[in-house]
């Protein structure tokens, strides 16, 4: 729960540095613009609207924990072995979910490959 309060804590302190009148000294309140105000007072809400959400997964979190180790503990090598053969993503095409709900994932021809555009071109709009 600390690194979730943390997250939030650092989340609005960021949010509310973008907005000058905040990084600065507090101005007076007839100073402050009406978007300033307003973007303050919806943080603040959604900070007091959060916090019960975020206690409760908390506590969801530390009972999945056990189960969360046993799945990572058994699917852990599959899923490496499966990366390993799997080696490189780009020579397949994206998945396919069939009707019965199988997931096929076909592998390009070596015509397709050349075509494809090689990871860092860019590609103009």
């Amino acid at each position: 729960m600390n690194r979730m309060r943390r997250f939030i804590a650092i989340s609005a302190v960021v949010l509310a540095t973008t907005f000058p009148s905040v990084a600065e000294e507090e101005p007076a309140e007839e100073e402050r613009s009406l978007l300033e105000r307003g973007a303050e007072m919806m943080l603040e809400g959604l900070l007091q609207e959060m916090e019960p959400a975020l206690d409760d997964f908390q506590t969801l979190m530390e009972e999945l924990q056990p189960q969360m180790r046993g799945f990572l503990d058994q699917m852990g090598p599959a899923f490496a072995d499966l990366l390993a053969q799997i080696e490189d993503f780009t020579v397949y095409h994206p998945p396919e979910i069939l009707p019965n709900g199988d997931i096929i994932l076909r592998r390009k021809t070596p015509g397709e490959i050349e075509e494809s555009p090689e990871p860092g071109d860019d590609i103009e709009i």
